[in-house]
């Protein structure tokens, strides 16, 4: 009997000993991983670039209209007609991949595609670049919903100096390329300039927010975690 005890005494200290243990390791677990969460560079996951080509997948979808706009003869049109687009749903991606480089990532999947219809839009990577490091410097991170809304809405109209310079740049003004300039037709008029980049920039603004409402009900219901 007394046996018996000793072996069912030693059992339940052994049981103590192992769950002691184990909490011991979820703890210690726990603490990596909201280390690992501060951490402002944190590593990408498979199902982050995943989400976030799903993401760029609705961006290009929505942007089908771009064919059209490239022979449109207005500055900054193509800015109009993808701005909302273009801010929406790349915001809604940050949400979901709180991480540098999320607009990035997003940015190289876009620009594959888009290089072929308008090479210039490359130029996209670069203004990701540019937007988030601004997010950076001012946010510390993407923590904040209202950082993926200033980078959302950064990132379309940085493309509007870019394409600017480029064509200023590459092209000269002569009748033999009325096509290569074409897009810059009131290029010369600042008032004009100034007033589609306002335009611009408002309706990025715009889709951001629109963006983060978005996700922000997505995440209630449970399909943005």
């Amino acid at each position: 009997m007394e046996n018996t005890e000793q072996i069912i005494a030693g059992i339940v200290a052994c049981a103590e000993e192992n769950r002691a243990e184990n909490e011991a390791a979820e703890a210690l677990f726990k603490e990596k991983e909201i280390a690992a969460e501060k951490r402002l560079f944190r590593k990408f996951k498979i199902k982050d670039i995943v989400f976030l080509a799903i993401i760029t997948a609705c961006t290009l979808v929505t942007g089908a209209i771009m064919p059209l706009l490239v022979n449109v003869p207005l500055f900054g049109i193509i800015e109009l007609g993808l701005g909302l687009q273009f801010s929406l749903f790349p915001v809604i991606g940050m949400m979901k991949v709180r991480k540098p480089f999320a607009l990035f990532f997003q940015s190289v999947f876009i620009s594959v595609f888009l290089v072929f219809m308008f090479p210039p839009m490359v130029m996209l990577i670069a203004c990701a670049v540019v937007a988030e490091g601004l997010t950076l410097i001012i946010f510390r991170g993407y923590k904040n919903d209202w950082a993926c809304v200033l980078a959302g809405t950064l990132y379309m109209p940085l493309t509007l100096p870019l394409l600017y310079l480029y064509y200023n740049v590459f092209y000269t003004v002569d009748n033999t390329e009325k096509a290569a300039v074409s897009m810059f037709i009131g290029g010369n008029d600042i008032g004009l300039m100034v007033g589609i980049s306002v335009a611009v920039v408002a309706l990025c603004f715009v889709g951001s927010v629109i963006g983060m409402v978005i996700a922000r009900e997505l995440k209630k219901a449970g399909k943005l975690k």
